[in-house]
């Protein structure tokens, strides 16, 4: 696909004269293109909705997500990533970022890696299994290191899922589970990292949350997996406990003390007047899925 097919790569008629505008100006213009990212996430819905879906039974067998990209999309991968585990309590390798040029790229631009198919293709060897799902991510949708990675994925017999901006592109037609989310042509032109980016980020956002509600990793709209690994995080967990159990503050950082931090142990701890060890065995019998352990619980 050439370049200047793809909308990402075209010339923004709003923004033609961007050099000349004010810098009020130019922040309203941005700010009304980035409108249209959520209108364009919004029609891509039912592909999101299908990856997700595919993904959670993934996960549910005990697999895990690869996400592999290159320059400001694979960024956004490690980024989304790296925010798993402080978030909602699960192991760094259950979602894992991979990005062209290794992490070196991941602060540095490192643009000709996205072009090397053969390093997207080995960067899978001995890292994924039949038993995963691999998310291919490329603003483009025609990035060879993708397209490779994607490729091998298939091989192996992962899930396969690719993300682009851009309409039938040559990732989507690799991937078991295509998303495209056409945000149109960006207001500096071919800079992905705005719109495109955008709409990168909230994609990815979807998935990890909707995979992580999905798993039990949340309680009501409470992040009851959270690592109380600062002041603000604990703070947050004892806000938690009070919220899920309509105890007092004292009582909820008393609790939290005695579940070493653990929401879902205090909450569970005051629910049934239970020791720690009850309530953690509980969610071990539950594979770690608080919604499940709590009804377990309830009917002994």
């Amino acid at each position: 696909m050439k370049a200047e097919l793809l909308t990402t790569e075209q010339r923004n008629e709003k923004s033609v004269h961007l050099d000349q505008l004010s810098v009020r100006e130019t922040v309203e213009l941005m700010n009304q293109e980035d409108h249209t990212v959520a209108v364009s996430v919004q029609a891509a819905l039912p592909q999101i909705t299908s990856a997700i879906e595919a993904i959670v039974q993934v996960m549910k067998k005990g697999g895990r997500i690869f996400y592999i990209g290159a320059g400001s999309s694979g960024r956004l991968g490690v980024l989304d990533a790296s925010e798993c585990p402080p978030t909602f309590g699960v192991d760094p390798g259950l979602v894992v970022g991979l990005i062209a040029g290794g992490e070196r790229a991941i602060t540095r631009s490192i643009e000709n890696a996205e072009d090397d198919y053969e390093a997207g293709r080995r960067e899978l060897t001995d890292k994924v299994t039949s038993s995963d799902a691999v998310v291919g991510i490329a603003a483009s949708g025609t990035t060879q290191y993708v397209i490779g990675a994607l490729r091998e994925a298939n091989r192996i017999g992962a899930l396969t899922v690719a993300l682009s901006c851009n309409s039938d592109t040559p990732i989507s037609a690799v991937a078991q589970y295509p998303i495209e989310v056409p945000v149109g042509p960006e207001i500096v032109t071919g800079s992905t990292r705005l719109k495109a980016g955008t709409a990168t980020k909230m994609v990815l956002n979807m998935i990890t949350t909707a995979v992580m509600i999905q798993l039990g990793k949340v309680y009501g709209n409470l992040m009851v997996n959270v690592q109380a690994t600062n002041m603000k995080l604990k703070d947050r967990v004892v806000r938690i406990v009070r919220e899920a159990t309509g105890v007092t503050e004292e009582t909820a950082g008393i609790m939290s003390d005695h579940a070493k931090g653990d929401a879902r142990a205090a909450i569970l701890m005051l629910k049934y007047q239970i020791s720690y060890e009850e309530a953690i065995r509980g969610l071990q019998e539950a594979n770690g899925h608080f919604g499940n352990a709590f009804i377990r619980l309830a009917k002994r």
